[in-house]
Parts: structure tokens; C-alpha cells; sequence
């Protein structure tokens, strides 16, 4: 009996590890919103690090954070690091593209838990405006924790972009409304 529950045991915990590898090893995320102002008023939001807590959205889950920023003010090479409460988390972002006023993007690294890449693509919007895009993409690797991690991260990564990408409208759209 107790040979059948431990051989039981071993063959889930082999099921679940095998499992894991099912899973995609690549993540993407990705959420997109129009903002009416064009591509040129929008992208200083977003190539300088100074302008990213006023939109971002992980600022306000944790208004004590640390934040230092490196390099130029703007554009390749500007690069900030944080340092913050267990939903914030540390890490480093910096610029490596930066392709006014169309595309940016970002290299984030959040130590222990691996790096990734971020950007925004600002194109026309139909009807006016300018359709704007954030966009995420990871390796989860060999490690079956993180495999299984990844499964949720379209649904937490996706909210906090969606929310950041709203708060980055309203912040654009009253400033060039002048209010």
C-alpha cells in the first residue's frame, strides 16, 4: 500500500515537472489604445525615463519606491533602476531603441527573475489620433516554476500595461488640451 502511494507520488510529480515543459517557453503580452494626439506629442512620454512615472502603472502601487536614473535623459542609453515593495519588485529598464516617432524599445531586467523586452509601436489611427501598442516579450527557460508562471502572465502583465496605457492617454490628452 504505502509502495503504490509513493510510486503514485513520484509518477504526479514527473507528470507535473513533464508538464511544465508543455507549456510555451516564450511569453507575449500585448495591449493597445488610441490616444488623440499624434505619435510626435506622445513619444517624449515614453523615451524618457523622468516622464514614466507620471503614467506608469506600477507608480502608484508603490509611491515609496526608489527610483535612479542613468545615461542621457532620453532616448538610447537612458536607463533607470527601482527598487520597491513585493509588488514593484527591483530592477533595470533602459532604452536601446529609440526611433522618434514610431517605435521604442526597452530591455528590462528583473534580476533573479530573468530580463525581457518591452516597446511601443505609435502608428496613425483610422479616424485620427494615434494607435499606440505596448508590448512584452519573455523567455520563462528551462525552469518549470517559471513555465507554469508564464500561463498568468498575458492576464497580469496585460492589466498593468492596459492601465498604464490609459493613464498615459489621459495624461497626454489634458496636457494638449491644456488643462
Amino acid at each position: 500500500m504505502l509502495r503504490n502511494v509513493l510510486l503514485g507520488l513520484i509518477v504526479l510529480v514527473l507528470a507535473i515537472v513533464a508538464g511544465a515543459y508543455l507549456t510555451p517557453r516564450h511569453q507575449h503580452v500585448e495591449r493597445d489604445i488610441i490616444i488623440n494626439a499624434s505619435a510626435e506629442e506622445i513619444f517624449p512620454y515614453l523615451n524618457s525615463y523622468q516622464e514614466f512615472n507620471r503614467w506608469s502603472p506600477w507608480a502608484e502601487l508603490d509611491p515609496d519606491a526608489e527610483y535612479a536614473f542613468e545615461g542621457p535623459a532620453e532616448g538610447v542609453g537612458a536607463r533607470f533602476t527601482w527598487s520597491g515593495n513585493n509588488q514593484v519588485g527591483t530592477g533595470a529598464q533602459e532604452i536601446t531603441i529609440s526611433e522618434f516617432p514610431n517605435r521604442l524599445e526597452t530591455l528590462l531586467d528583473f534580476e533573479e527573475e530573468g530580463v525581457a523586452t518591452a516597446y511601443f509601436d505609435l502608428v496613425p489611427a483610422d479616424g485620427g489620433g494615434t494607435h499606440v501598442t505596448w508590448g512584452f516579450d519573455t523567455d520563462m527557460g528551462m525552469n518549470p516554476i517559471y513555465r507554469y508562471i508564464g500561463l498568468g502572465m498575458d492576464k497580469w502583465v496585460g492589466a498593468d500595461y492596459q492601465r498604464g496605457l490609459e493613464n498615459l492617454r489621459d495624461l497626454v490628452e489634458s496636457e494638449q488640451a491644456g488643462e
